[in-house]
């Protein structure tokens, strides 16, 4: 970080305090800091103290009252390497994406031309509402980069997620970010930016009881490799991912965490309107029970035990319905038996633009290995077998793929 030019908005939400300690740890890394501030923030924390931490005065108007001397955001939008708006509230996620310019720190967004990060810090329920996600999804067209909030205990005393994430995560994931592009700028390997991808990864778990489910053996791992391997492509990557126990580390990717097949859906469903393309990589579950029960289900009273089941909804299918014009859908088959025409029978009942197919029988390939061996296919039915290896090599290879169909869409 040392050297490095950030600027830190700050908006007026109770999470204003922590912003203090964000400050303080780029100090201390070495990077120079200027803060921005709307006129709210400054009823939580004060000016001064925000310039003694970052040795810079402090910017909130548009001109200083005293001498009518002129804060000029397009100096600091050039000046920037980076911008976190942390906390960022509802109100200005909605001002940055609808272009309201009435304050410093939206005029100093609309000018920047480094990456642009946000921290939302809110009550659960404006999180969730619909008019925060369309407004985070707008932002992140634009190529505004979220670090989602956590789940906690909120000024209003209730808990759930809103809750800004704790300084120290925030200047990690920049110092992350930071390590990734600089490396990539000194291998003259930056990419351009490809818009959005979807990705679905692990497995569903559906309910019998409280202790008790329907699942199978996905590790997530072909899934998060696919994920690292879109965001180092250029992609700013959507992951919903069921249980897993992997974790994400490229910062152009946002994970939305699920347990079941209709959570899956759901998420799938409300990201991908927004996504240049998808690939459902999930090992969803066909089925569900259709209850589960709300105590644990004893073998001593119950003796012999049978389990309703009902189709859970086809993620694929329904997003290959309402695929618009442009965009690019891609699946993944795992078969047994009659691998390449059941694929072939899947892209094309599911209107996908490729399929990728594994098969169980090829050995070190499926679920819980490390590698993998899959055959690519695509629309008109060419496949590219792809040997066995590492998973993260065929995520490479299949990124690869996603992005030759994009350039030659592109290209039209």
């Amino acid at each position: 970080m040392k050297g490095k030019h950030i600027i830190i908005g700050i908006t007026g939400s109770i999470a204003a305090y922590k912003a203090c300690t964000l400050v303080r740890l780029f100090v201390k890394a070495g990077a120079e800091v200027i803060v921005v501030m709307t006129p709210s923030a400054k009823e939580f924390v004060t000016p001064l103290t925000l310039a003694t931490l970052s040795r810079h005065a402090v910017v909130s108007e548009f001109f200083d009252r005293r001498d009518g001397s002129w804060h000029s955001h397009v100096d600091l939008g050039l000046w920037a390497d980076a911008m976190i708006i942390a906390p960022a509230t509802a109100a200005t996620l909605g001002k940055m994406a609808h272009g309201i310019a009435d304050n410093m720190l939206v005029t100093t967004y609309l000018s920047m031309k480094a990456p642009v990060f946000v921290a939302p810090a809110m009550d659960l329920d404006m999180f969730a509402h619909p008019t925060t996600q369309e407004n985070l999804l707008t932002l992140e067209r634009h190529g505004v980069r979220t670090i989602a909030p956590a789940e906690g205990e909120l000024a209003s005393t209730l808990t759930g997620k809103g809750r800004m994430e704790e300084p120290e995560n925030i200047f990690r994931h920049i110092e992350d970010f930071f390590a990734t592009t600089d490396t990539a700028t000194a291998d003259d390997a930056t990419p351009p930016h490809r818009g959005t991808l979807l990705l679905t990864a692990g497995p569903t778990h559906e309910y019998i009881d409280p202790v008790r489910f329907i699942g199978n053996c996905s590790t997530g791992k072909m899934g998060f490799a696919l994920a690292e391997a879109a965001a180092e492509a250029g992609f700013d990557v959507e992951l919903v991912s069921g249980p897993t126990n992997l974790a994400t580390r490229h910062p152009r990717i946002r994970r939305t965490d699920v347990v079941s097949a209709a959570e899956m859906y759901e998420a799938a469903d409300r990201l991908f309107p927004n996504c240049r393309a998808a690939i459902l990589c999930a090992a969803v579950a066909d089925f569900t029970p259709a209850t589960t029960a709300t105590e644990k289900i004893k073998r001593e009273a119950t003796g012999n035990w049978e389990i309703p089941l009902i189709p859970t909804t086809d993620i694929a299918q329904a997003l290959g319905e309402k695929k618009a014009v442009g965009q690019i859908l891609a699946g993944f088959a795992l078969e047994t038996h009659n691998g390449h025409s059941n694929a072939i029978d899947k892209l094309l009942r599911k209107n996908l633009d490729f399929i990728v197919l594994n098969s169980l029988q090829d050995e070190g390939a499926g679920f819980g290995y490390d590698t993998n061996k899959v055959d690519i296919i695509d629309k008109d039915a060419t496949t590219t077998p792809l040997p066995l290896k590492a998973k993260t090599e065929v995520a490479r290879d299949i990124i690869r793929h996603l992005c030759a169909i994009i350039d030659n869409d592109n290209a039209k």
